[in-house]
């Protein structure tokens, strides 16, 4: 695999591309399930699209996409990736402006086609940048896939609470801007470091498909049952009990918090208990949420059922994406543009047959059809990780002994010194890479910010419990509007807890670091 830095040099170069990935990210991710979301209304409500004239307007994105993947993928390989990327936010970003002026459906289409291109050039390349750091630090992908799911609530709870004074064509307009600024994030990461391997071409591409063929295959298969479940739920909330665009939305809004929240812990127990086994345990999980859908009784019910689906798609879908990118090697960007390509396909055939059965069957039906192909994944989808030959626990450089601000991979390529008061048995890989207080310092301040900034939202919606417990108001909630709003008081108890585990994690840190100093000294 490609990686950005070599082991001791660099690193605070390949931190800082690796953040500004991650903010744009974030930034496009949200502004796209945003449009996804509201696209299809929009177009029947405001330009007169009839339902076919809808269904192709969607579908015309995804095929683009689709088929630009592949290509993408080569672009990712041969070409530097942070451009690559920002000209697919661009071009996302004139498909939100084009919905935004658009007078009738042919600029529509137009628009669609720009956004196909600009997410097919968009997210390969990053997560291919992404991978440069996998062999330092195994929670890159957990990372990524968790600013991704956390731009898009945030995303959600913003443009649905904005959305009667902005209308969609105000929302489109906002959509296009946050793109640009993550065009903007990407253009003015490092550079990828000179001399890292490019891609690989003919007879080896072939061989690359092959080789990736039973997680491809895998993969395309569990995307339909997931995205069949997905819509199954919206079209249940909807036609069964009666909900509209923000009632729908705020049934998902817990599942999407749960996206953003649970990687990072998730990827821990990858390192813990292997890949293969949190990938039977994800597929599990997804299984027995679609097999409850068929008896939920309620829209609250459904989201607490909605979060494990959500958990299982914070711990399977890293997984996914680091082994392919492993067993890419040199040809990552394209490993992962044809990854990217079968998760596309299965989604829409997913898309497609759960509307079938929901018309021609019944939900019930329909969510156990689901239920079935997903518990098939807890069998199908570790063995073709098995057949990739990648390691099942990713490996972790050794800190055992390094200096404190030495880079992660130094300690793994050179033998410590001397050991730590309390090595891991068997001086093997740590649970989990170890973080600097600055590091902990900087996360918990962008927490707190995420939190301010949901809050704010709250504020506007009326919906924060934190207002009205400064102004002394109590008041009686019911249904969805109960849940954003004790939602917000729980999330602000978390954060609380954050605070207090980051501060008392750092002291403690400090104080080893400076009790090693002091041995040293006394040593010289």
């Amino acid at each position: 695999m490609d990686t950005a830095v070599s082991p001791g040099a660099g690193t605070g170069r390949a931190q800082q591309r690796e953040a500004r990935l991650l903010w744009a990210a974030a930034l496009l991710n949200g502004p796209a399930e945003l449009v996804d979301f509201v696209l299809p209304l929009w177009a029947g409500a405001v330009l007169g699209a009839g339902p076919a004239a809808v269904g192709a307007l969607v579908a015309l994105e995804l095929v683009v996409s689709v088929l630009l993947r592949p290509a993408a993928g080569v672009l990712a390989d041969a070409r530097e990736r942070r451009t690559v990327a920002a000209a697919g936010a661009l071009l996302y970003a004139l498909s939100c402006a084009g919905y935004a002026l658009a007078p009738a459906l042919p600029v529509a289409f137009a628009a669609a086609v720009l956004g196909g291109a600009g997410g097919a050039l968009f997210w390969v390349p990053v997560r291919a940048a992404v991978a440069e750091r996998l062999e330092q630090d195994p929670g890159v992908y957990p990372r990524l896939v968790s600013w991704e799911e956390t731009g898009s609530w945030v995303a959600f709870v913003g443009g649905l609470s904005l959305l009667p004074a902005l209308g969609e064509r105000g929302l489109f307009a906002g959509c296009a801007v946050a793109c640009a600024v993550a065009a903007a994030a990407l253009l003015t990461a490092p550079r990828r470091a000179p001399g890292a391997p490019v891609g690989e071409s003919g007879p080896a591409a072939r061989a690359l498909v092959r080789r990736l063929r039973p997680v491809l295959v895998a993969v395309a298969a569990t995307s339909t049952a997931e995205a069949a479940v997905s819509v199954l739920l919206l079209l249940h909330l909807q036609r069964g009990f009666g909900l509209g665009i923000v009632g729908a939305a705020l049934v998902f809004l817990p599942g999407a918090v749960v996206m953003g929240a649970l990687p990072g812990p998730l990827g821990r127990l990858v390192l813990r208990h292997g890949r293969r086994r949190v990938l039977v345990g994800g597929s599990l999980a997804s299984a027995a949420f679609a097999a409850s859908l068929a008896v939920a009784p309620s829209p609250p019910v459904l989201a607490v059922l909605w979060v494990l689906s959500a958990a299982a798609y914070a711990a399977v879908v890293p997984v996914q994406q680091a082994v392919v990118a492993e067993a890419s090697g040199a040809g990552t960007g394209r490993g992962l543009g044809l990854y990217e390509a079968a998760a596309l396909l299965g989604g829409a055939v997913g898309a497609a047959a759960a509307g079938v059965l929901y018309q021609g069957a019944s939900w019930a039906v329909g969510c156990l059809v689901a239920a079935l192909v997903l518990a098939a994944g807890a069998v199908v989808v570790p063995r073709a990780v098995r057949a990739l030959g990648v390691a099942d626990r990713p490996a972790v450089p050794v800190p055992g002994g390094a200096p404190p601000a030495a880079p992660r991979g130094a300690a793994a390529a050179v033998p410590p010194v001397a050991p730590d008061p309390a090595p891991a048995p068997g001086a093997q890989a740590p649970v989990r890479p170890v973080k600097t207080p600055a590091q902990r310092l900087r996360e918990l301040a962008q927490h707190v910010a995420l939190v301010a900034v949901v809050q704010v939202v709250l504020v506007l919606v009326d919906l924060s419990w934190l207002a009205d417990r400064l102004t002394g108001q109590r008041r009686d909630l019911d249904g969805a509007a109960a849940l954003v709003h004790g939602a917000g008081r729980v999330w602000l108890f978390v954060l609380a807890v954050d605070v207090v585990w980051t501060l008392v994690t750092v002291v403690r840190a400090r104080g080893r670091d400076a009790a090693r100093s002091s041995a040293a000294r006394d040593v010289l």
